[in-house]
């Protein structure tokens, strides 16, 4: 069962589920609103009472408005819905109903400083959190919710998520090129675009997988930076990369705090006997040739 089924990672979920003649259902907002206590009852009873094999429940509905929720109560209301209270609604159906739940989550659950003492590395799933955001708080909510209500869980942290549905860094990126002499962007916020296809099918082989229950981090191979991120993409319109300019975050305020260290580190899911996900270069590479509309082409 696939929730947040329109967004970029669910409609990559459906992709790699169908290709792999998965039996499952897949949800939009419009079909399930998974802030619903009784739909969400009704939702998970009648999935997972209607298949024989384990059954799994990939969340990947999230409210990601963040600077509008940082700015504006009532979106901010909307992201402990749909972001705290959802997850624990969709553990506990999971858990009277005997089935297993995938729940995405994100880096923003950190402060972005880095783990401490260890300069340079990326977070293991249980270093200390302190979201600094509305967004980062709501999501570490859902995140505890989940582990309260259900012992058959993973929390996968990512970041950085680009695709093909929707609007992504990639896309705009592209679109300014062909419009601007130059581009300023963050070179002191750092990370690992995660190429939405990948996560995706990384998802589905965790759910088919006897991995143990807890938190993993899945996002792209390697790290860089939004500026660097965006030269790639340069690159891979044959435009000059030297057109992207470094800034720092100072130069460019947001409503909502960004994190300066968003990379996750990779070893909680290799050793759950997971492939890590490619590296984020070679994806972007594969990205724009498989779906050439990201670059306006």
């Amino acid at each position: 069962m696939v929730t947040g089924a329109g967004g970029a990672l669910g409609t990559d979920l459906v992709r790699v589920l169908t290709a792999g003649g998965e039996r499952f259902r897949a949800f939009l907002r419009a079909d399930l609103d998974i802030t619903d206590p009784a739909a969400v009852e009704v939702a998970v009873g009648d999935w997972a009472g209607g298949v024989d094999e384990p059954a799994v429940l990939l969340n990947a509905a999230a409210f990601t408005a963040v600077d509008l929720a940082e700015s504006d109560a009532d979106a901010a209301r909307a992201a402990h819905a749909v972001n705290a209270d959802a997850p624990g609604l969709l553990a506990s159906a999971c858990a009277r109903h005997g089935a297993r739940l995938v729940h995405v989550s994100t880096d923003y659950v950190f402060d972005g400083r880095g783990p401490a003492g260890r300069p340079g590395a990326g977070y293991e799933p249980d270093d200390p959190t302190g979201a600094r955001s509305v967004y980062g708080r709501t999501k570490e909510l859902g995140e505890q919710r989940v582990r309260d209500a259900l012992d058959a869980h993973h929390v996968v942290r990512t970041a950085w998520v680009y695709g093909d549905t929707g609007a992504n860094f990639v896309a705009t990126m592209a679109r300014l090129a062909g419009v601007r002499d130059t581009l300023d962007v963050v070179d002191d916020q750092h990370g690992s675009p995660t190429w939405s296809a990948d996560l995706a099918a990384a998802l589905v082989a965790l759910g088919r997988s006897e991995a143990p229950p807890g938190t993993l981090h899945a996002t792209g191979s390697g790290a860089t930076t939004w500026c660097g991120f965006a030269r790639a993409v340069f690159e891979e319109l044959g435009a000059d990369p030297g057109r992207v300019h470094g800034c720092t975050t100072e130069q460019f305020p947001r409503p909502a705090p960004r994190p300066a260290w968003s990379v996750l580190s990779p070893t909680s899911w290799t050793t759950a006997g997971l492939d890590p996900l490619p590296d984020w270069r070679d994806a972007l590479r594969t990205a724009v040739t498989r779906h050439p509309e990201l670059l306006g082409r």
